[in-house]
């Protein structure tokens, strides 16, 4: 018969344990079980997953050609200020230009974002989108409109049922690429000097079915309750103009102006913050 104590490792408790040798259960075995067992008490509880925020949701989707990036600054601003912020990165394009393919489109783009929504239980959000990413939240809210509390354009496209980015650019524009668009000088967007290198630096190709795809509108985003449309007029671009004065003339929207350029988040990244904080 063998008397064997052993030592809790979390309480420091102690208890003995009698046993008999046998050709089974070794003496060895036995204490190298015990003291598994001892070690396996004393290890931390697995951390459990990270709990939502008490604030806000904001969703936020990059222009065509960046990535969430460039999101960085708001994003951390809203954070810091208890805010849960998702800036994905669209496929083909930033960190996922791996994917970047002729079948890639606009409601490839629309699928990303739905699926960021979905899949990690976002509601009630405040979705925002720069640029081309006006078109891809007016296609999220045909898919997901009850998910939205609230729909934010920042200098970007609002098309009309059946319209593509082509349809709304100026009609004497440089007419794309059938496959990959490579991105426009970064001086084009009317980014601040500070950036200017590093904006130049991130900037990559992007399919060009993301700008001949129509999108099916039936109007979904105008029944969200609340609804904003900010204009960098110092980026000219008619179709950002034209989308501009037909909201302005909707008492439904809040209208704004922004003295910067195209890339409102970087160049005034505060004004920004506080902007979607109040639709919060």
């Amino acid at each position: 018969m063998l008397c064997v104590q052993i030592i809790d490792a979390v309480t420091g408790t102690s208890a003995n344990y009698m046993t008999i040798e046998s050709n089974r259960h070794s003496r060895r075995e036995f204490l190298a079980g015990a003291l598994a067992v001892g070690a396996t008490a004393a290890l931390p509880a697995l951390p459990t997953a990270n709990r939502r925020s008490t604030g806000s949701s904001f969703v936020l989707v990059h222009g065509a050609w960046h990535g969430g990036w460039c999101w960085r600054r708001v994003a951390d601003g809203l954070a810091a200020k208890g805010h849960y912020v998702s800036a994905p990165t669209l496929t083909g394009v930033g960190e996922r230009t791996h994917l970047a393919s002729d079948a890639v489109g606009l409601s490839t783009h629309v699928d990303d974002i739905v699926n960021e929504i979905k899949w990690k239980d976002l509601d009630g959000i405040v979705l925002v989108g720069h640029s081309y990413g006006g078109m891809v939240i007016t296609g999220v809210a045909e898919r997901i409109r009850e998910r939205i509390a609230a729909i934010v354009y920042l200098d970007a496209f609002i098309p009309l049922d059946g319209q593509p980015v082509t349809a709304l650019r100026s009609p004497t524009a440089t007419p794309y690429p059938t496959s990959m668009v490579p991105a426009p000088p970064a001086a084009q967007f009317k980014i601040n000097e500070k950036d200017l290198a590093w904006v130049s630096s991130k900037l990559t190709p992007q399919p060009a079915k993301t700008f001949t795809e129509p999108l099916r509108v039936t109007g979904a985003y105008q029944t969200i309750a609340k609804k904003v449309y900010v204009r960098a007029p110092a980026f000219p671009q008619v179709g950002f103009d034209a989308a501009y004065q037909r909201v302005r003339a909707d008492r439904s929207w809040k209208t704004s102006e922004m003295s910067c350029g195209h890339d409102v988040m970087l160049d005034q990244p505060t004004q920004v913050i506080e902007l979607l904080e109040s639709v919060a």
